[in-house]
């Protein structure tokens, strides 16, 4: 139960439940139904162990020679335990996914229950074997991306609302682009690592320096993208600029000192939490 509990990295539960929760509540005008509650349920705990649980079992050779794996960033078991544990890790998680994924196929539109099953093959895609879109630079950040936006989506679909809305499409795109950006500055970290472990991602390839750069700009560019969205939605526009002024601390991290690029990875990770809060006073706003 250890090993399923820190494989499904629940410091980041809320980064997929929330996103799912919050765009079914404003497409549906504040209803809470059991859509709402089993959607939610599936985001908080099953999507993230499938999500992370795969990543771990696929990824553990390279995860062995990272010094930041094995805590809050990620589950590393002893190797002597590693086959009976990953194997434990694979059947829970398809034993927690599949009845949710069932009852939310049945309960949803032909529209939703694409979006997800969209949406869990790109989990899936990320890292297993024969697809390993995280070795595919760019797509890996994009993919990242969707694993966050896509409960987003799946829960605006399920709820019937129109994505191309004024109130919608700019929150969707800064979403994609603040996901992107930090799924690269996190890689960042990684270079040496991954470089060590014959791992491609977007930083190995652009680089520690390019790719904190990049991952700047990502985020100002999403800032700039809120402004789009109606009053007092506009407010969103300041969101993202507190992980551009972090980021921009390892404006000049190179190669050889990405591991220094740990530290912001690590405000982000609070910085997520500080975020939430914000975002929540601000859809009260808007409803």
């Amino acid at each position: 139960m250890r090993a399923l509990l820190a494989a499904s990295r629940p410091f980041s539960w809320v980064n997929t439940a929330y996103p799912f929760a919050a765009g079914y509540l404003v497409a549906t005008g504040g209803r809470v139904d059991v859509a709402l509650v089993v959607g939610t349920l599936f985001f908080l705990v099953p999507y993230n162990l499938l999500m992370y649980g795969v990543n771990d079992v696929f990824d553990y050779a390279s995860d062995l020679a990272n010094p930041r794996k094995g805590g809050i960033e990620g589950g590393l078991v002893p190797p002597d335990q590693a086959r009976a544990v990953h194997r434990r890790v694979l059947v829970a998680a398809g034993v927690l996914v599949v009845p949710f994924v069932v009852w939310l196929l049945l309960a949803g539109s032909v529209a939703a229950g694409a979006v997800l099953l969209a949406v869990l093959f790109l989990v899936v895609a990320y890292s297993a074997p024969g697809l390993r879109f995280k070795e595919r630079p760019v797509l890996d950040s994009a993919t990242s991306a969707l694993h966050f936006v896509g409960p987003l989506v799946y829960g605006l679909v399920l709820a019937g609302a129109t994505l191309t809305s004024r109130s919608i499409w700019p929150v969707l795109i800064a979403f994609v682009l603040w996901g992107m950006a930090s799924h690269a500055f996190g890689a960042v970290q990684d270079v040496q690592a991954d470089r060590d472990g014959g791992i491609a991602s977007v930083a190995t390839v652009l680089g520690a320096r390019t790719t904190a750069r990049a991952s700047v700009l990502a985020y100002v560019v999403a800032a700039g993208v809120l402004l789009a969205l109606p009053w007092p939605g506009v407010l969103a526009a300041v969101l993202p600029l507190p992980y551009a002024v972090s980021t921009a601390r390892f404006w000049w991290v190179d190669d050889l000192s990405c591991e220094r690029a740990n530290a912001g990875w690590r405000t982000f990770l609070w910085l997520n939490l500080a975020t939430g809060a914000a975002v929540t006073m601000l859809l009260i706003a808007v409803a």
